[in-house]
C-alpha cells in the first residue's frame, strides 16, 4: 500500500521527529514497503538499486526497535555488515542523523583507522555495531567481541560482497550469531550465490523488489561517445572535451584500474581542473578527507576506481563520466547510480573504444535497448576491429586463428617446429608431399647412415651401448631362419655374458682389464693385531681447565694410615 508520510509506516514518535528534522517528508518506494515489515521483526529481502533510499529503509526501523533494552559489554545488540569502509562510515552518519533523539551507542569497526576508541566503546557496550567482515572476524578471533547477543543483522550491498570475495566471511559470521534474530538483506542483483545465501540464513523473508534487477534509474540520461582509438592520451583529450561541453557542477570519473586513476588525476590537474582521486591504495584518512572535500564542493571532479562505485551517498552529483567501460554490466549500473539520486536529474557519459565492443553489447542487453550516442554512432566494422592493436591485458592482440605468424612464444622469423623437422623438404618418394616416412633410428647399411655414429666410451671392456649394433645381429640378417639367434622383446636382444662376438675389440694402446681372482685363490682374512697397552702411569692427565689455580676442595687428599 502506497503511503504519503512516514507517520503511516509504524515508526515511533522519536524517529518521525528526527526524519522531519532532516527535511524528509515522503518515503521512497523501498522505504514504503520495507519499513512496515521490518518494524514487526520479520526478515526482509530487499532488491533495489543504489540511490533508492534503502539505507534509511533499515536504519529507521532499527532505531524504533532498539529504543527498548540495554547493551551489555562486548555484546552488540545489532550488527550491520558493509563491503567497504566508505559505506560503513556512511551508515554511521545515517545513525547520527536519524538517531538524534535516541541515546544509542554506535561503534564503527573498519580498517585503516585506530581501533582503540571503538574497542573502548565495545567494552562499555554498544547498541549498533557497523563493521566490514574482515575487521569483525579479526576482533572476534582476539576475543574482543561476543556475537551471541545480536538481535538484528543487516547485510548491505550483498552483491558487492560477492564481488569482493566476502561470501565465506559472511557465512562464518552468520553461524556465530544466535538463530533467533531478525535479518535484513539488501542487494541490487540476485546471482545464484546470493540466492543460496538467502535460502540458508533467512527465515521466511518478505521479498521486496521495487525495480527490475540491474536497471538504471529513469532520472539518469545515459549518453555514449565513440573513441576510434585505444590510446589513453587521446581518450583523456576527448574526456576533457566532454567535461567542457557539459554544465558540470561536480562529477565522478570512473576508471577500471587504480594506476589509471593516478594518471588521470595528474592530467586533469595539469590542464587546470579542480580534481581529486579516490582508489584502493589510499589510506583511510586520505579517503575520508577527499570525500569530505568533494561533498563540501572544494573538489569538483573526483577520479575514482570501483571502490567508490557503490554505497556512497553524495546527493548532488550532477555528472558521471566513465573513462573506461566497466567489465561487468552490473558495475555500470552502480557507477551511474551515483547521480540522479532521490528523484533528481543526472547525466552519465561513457567513452567507448573498439576494445569495448563486448562490454557494450552486455550493457545494451541489460538495458533492453540500444544506447544513445553523442555524434555519429560507430559502425559494426569500427567495433569489430578492436582487438587488432591491443588486447585487454596489454599490447599484441589475440592470435589469428590457424596462422603460425600470430602465435606467441616464438621470435620473429623463427621457423615452426614442423619446418625444423623437415616439413618443407622435397616430396618423399612415397608421394606424401612435405613429410617423410618414419625411419628406424638405427637402420641397416642398405638404407642410410646410422643416426648415432659415435659410440659411448667403454669402461674396461664392458657391454656396448644399447644403441650400438652387436656383431651377431648384423650377421643374423643373412642367416637362415632356423639358425638365427633367439630374439627377445624389441628389435635386438640384449647381449649375454657368454656371447664372445658381442664383446668389442680392445682399442690399441689401452691395457686390458685385470681378471678378478677366484675366491679360493684369495688370501685368508687375518685379524688386525691389537694395539699395545700403555702403562697406566704413563697416561698424561687431561687438563681440568683451571691451570695451576685449583681450588682446595677439588684437590685430592690422602688420608694418613691409622
Amino acid at each position: 500500500m502506497q503511503t504519503a508520510t512516514f507517520a503511516e509506516l509504524g515508526l515511533s514518535a522519536k524517529v518521525q521527529a528526527a526524519v522531519q528534522a532532516a527535511g524528509y517528508t515522503e518515503p521512497t518506494p523501498i522505504q514504503v514497503q520495507a519499513i512496515p515489515v521490518a518494524v514487526t521483526g520479520r526478515d526482509v529481502l530487499g532488491i533495489a538499486q543504489t540511490g533508492t533510499g534503502k539505507t534509511a529503509g533499515y536504519v529507521l526501523p532499527m532505531l524504533a526497535r532498539l529504543e527498548t533494552g540495554r547493551a551489555r559489554a562486548r555484546m552488540p545488540r545489532s550488527l550491520i555488515l558493509a563491503p567497504t569502509r566508505e559505506l560503513a562510515a556512511q551508515v554511521e552518519q545515517s545513525f547520527e542523523k536519524y538517531g538524534i533523539n535516541h541515546k544509542l551507542t554506535v561503534a564503527l569497526l573498519i580498517g585503516g583507522v585506530s581501533p582503540d576508541e571503538q574497542l573502548r566503546k565495545l567494552d562499555r557496550g554498544v547498541d549498533v555495531l557497523i563493521a566490514t567482515p574482515g575487521r569483525l572476524l579479526d576482533h572476534f578471533g582476539r576475543g574482543k567481541i561476543l556475537l551471541t547477543g545480536v538481535e538484528i543483522l543487516v547485510i548491505d550491498e550483498a552483491d558487492r560482497m560477492l564481488d569482493m570475495g566476502f561470501i565465506p566471511d559472511i557465512e562464518k559470521i552468520c553461524k556465530l550469531l544466535p538463530p533467533r534474530r531478525q535479518t535484513l538483506f539488501f542487494s541490487a542483483t540476485m546471482p545464484s550465490e546470493i540466492k543460496r545465501l538467502v535460502d540458508t540464513f533467512l527465515k521466511d523473508p518478505v521479498r521486496i523488489e521495487v525495480t527490475r534487477p540491474a536497471t538504471a534509474a529513469a532520472t539518469i540520461t545515459q549518453l555514449f561517445r565513440f573513441c576510434p582509438t585505444t590510446e589513453d592520451w587521446q581518450k583523456r583529450e576527448m574526456l576533457r572535451e566532454l567535461i567542457r561541453s557539459e554544465q558540470v557542477k561536480n562529477a565522478i570519473i570512473f576508471c577500471n584500474r587504480k594506476r589509471d586513476v593516478a594518471i588521470l588525476l595528474k592530467s586533469l590537474l595539469k590542464h587546470g581542473f579542480n580534481a581529486g582521486a579516490l582508489h584502493g591504495d589510499m589510506d583511510q584518512m586520505s579517503r575520508m578527507a577527499t570525500l569530505d572535500a568533494f561533498r563540501e564542493g572544494r573538489i569538483t571532479l573526483l577520479a575514482a576506481s570501483d571502490v567508490a562505485a557503490r554505497g556512497l551517498d553524495i546527493p548532488d552529483v550532477s555528472h558521471i563520466f566513465n573513462f573506461d567501460v566497466p567489465w561487468q554490466s552490473d558495475d555500470y549500473v552502480h557507477r551511474i547510480g551515483r547521480t540522479g539520486r532521490a528523484g533528481k536529474e543526472g547525466r552519465s557519459l561513457t567513452l567507448v573504444t573498439p576494445d569495448d565492443a563486448k562490454q557494450l553489447k552486455d550493457i545494451e542487453r541489460m538495458l533492453g535497448a540500444a544506447v544513445a550516442w553523442i555524434g555519429d554512432p560507430p559502425s559494426a566494422e569500427d567495433l569489430a576491429g578492436g582487438r587488432k592493436g591491443r588486447g585487454r591485458g596489454g599490447r599484441g592482440g589475440r592470435p589469428a586463428a590457424g596462422g603460425h605468424e600470430a602465435r606467441g612464444g616464438r621470435g620473429r622469423g623463427a621457423p615452426h617446429r614442423s619446418e625444423r623437422n623437415g616439413a618443407h623438404a622435397p616430396a618423399a618418394p612415397n608421394g606424401h608431399n612435405g613429410h617423410h616416412e618414419p625411419q628406424p633410428m638405427h637402420a641397416t647399411p642398405e638404407t642410410h647412415e646410422p643416426a648415432r655414429e659415435r659410440p659411448r666410451r667403454e669402461r674396461g671392456g664392458g657391454r656396448p651401448h644399447r644403441h650400438e649394433e652387436p656383431a651377431h645381429a648384423l650377421a643374423a640378417d643373412t642367416a637362415p631362419a632356423g639358425d638365427r639367434p633367439r630374439q627377445g622383446r624389441g628389435e635386438h636382444r640384449r647381449p649375454q655374458r657368454g656371447d664372445k662376438a658381442a664383446r668389442p675389440e680392445r682399442p690399441e694402446g689401452k691395457p686390458a682389464a685385470q681378471p678378478r681372482q677366484a675366491r679360493s685363490q684369495r688370501q685368508p682374512w687375518e685379524p688386525r693385531p691389537p694395539r699395545p697397552e700403555r702403562d697406566r702411569d704413563d697416561r698424561t692427565p687431561s687438563p681440568v681447565g683451571l691451570g695451576d689455580h685449583v681450588p682446595a676442595f677439588l684437590k685430592k687428599t690422602t688420608r694418613p694410615a691409622q
